[in-house]
């Protein structure tokens, strides 16, 4: 019969415990490390005793082990952002931070997101859904031409679920859409095909207040330009040196307001709590906004835009992390 390990003393911390989930089994699972490596040593330099702690078999075992005051969670993509970690912290009776299940739920799923957008108003580009399943069963297949007269190419066909543009990809004409199509399917059963938005590629993240009974606050815009690429992909988001980010964004007042706006509302709508980051494209021809997702756990590494944008709002990392942390408990 197997034994678990003793559970380490806690230290002399006056601040609490603080268990910092990073890892998990999507294909995010390095980035996460990062963002998590990153968090524990800020709660380090804040005092906080903590744990790691990469999430497998023996997770709800370690939990309980550990018991730990609260738990930071930067896990990206899979579990970590679909709500089934937050529901068994909830069960667990353990804080934590960021959106609760069913706004991770939302978040998580492109096409919910999208449909729920679409029916308040905020505007987003024009999309289709495909389902591996009526493909293979209901003949979808010859939907294929309606959806490409309807939207016009280019398309941008990504999973519906997942995140760092993990399988995003792009068609360009109607003899790419196929192969577009089968990449978005390795990720997930379910794809959106979606209206190709030219023009700069924008990111609001909004920060619940230091005091309760403030209104959540939308951080100075990051705008992304890729160096090498046509879009912003997971080489560009991740490797240093392969995208400029300028913060703040140059934009008239007048964008900024309304692009802020828009990740207010984003922010609101599909319920998110502490912490999020909503992506939006500004068209280069029209001059409208369009929001393109909403990220309910913002990364947290070294090119990553939150703690950019924090940065250029006077919040440094550690105190950035601070305050998602005292979010956890403000639910």
């Amino acid at each position: 019969m197997s034994q678990r390990p003793e559970r380490p003393e806690r230290s002399t911390s006056n601040t609490g415990r603080v268990a910092i989930l990073r890892g998990g089994a999507s294909l995010e699972r390095n980035v996460s490390l990062r963002s998590g490596a990153h968090v524990q040593e800020a709660l380090r330099r804040l005092a906080y005793d903590t744990v790691a702690i990469d999430p497998g078999p023996d997770f709800v075992a370690r939990l309980s082990d550990e018991r730990p005051d609260a738990a930071f969670v930067a896990l990206h993509g899979g579990d970590g952002e679909d709500g089934t970690v937050q529901e068994l912290l909830e069960a667990l009776g353990i804080a934590y931070t960021g959106s609760g299940p069913s706004a991770c739920v939302r978040c998580a799923d492109k096409v919910l997101a999208k449909y729920l957008m679409r029916e308040a108003g905020i505007p987003t580009p024009e999309f289709r859904v495909l389902r591996e399943t009526s493909v293979k069963a209901l003949g979808a297949g010859a939907a294929v031409g309606p959806i490409e007269r309807a939207l016009g190419f280019p398309l941008v066909v990504k999973p519906a679920g997942g995140g760092s543009a993990l399988g995003v990809k792009f068609a360009h004409s109607a003899e790419e859409l196929p192969s577009a199509m089968v990449g978005a399917f390795s990720y997930d059963r379910k794809i959106l095909i979606e209206r190709y938005v030219k023009g700069r590629d924008l990111a609001v993240s909004v920060l619940d207040p230091a005091s309760a009974g403030d209104e959540p606050s939308a951080l100075p815009i990051v705008e992304a330009i890729p160096r090498e690429e046509d879009f912003y992909n997971y080489e560009s988001r991740y490797q240093i040196g392969m995208t400029t980010f300028v913060c703040p964004a140059e934009l008239d007042a007048e964008t900024t307001a309304r692009a802020q706006q828009l990740a207010l509302d984003a922010y609101r709508l599909l319920g998110c709590h502490g912490v999020a980051r909503v992506d939006l494209m500004l068209d280069e021809e029209s001059g409208e906004l369009a929001v393109l997702e909403t990220n309910s756990i913002p990364g947290m590494t070294e090119t990553s835009l939150l703690p950019q944008a924090a940065d250029a709002a006077g919040i440094g990392f550690d105190e950035l992390v601070g305050r998602i942390l005292a979010s956890a408990f403000t639910r």
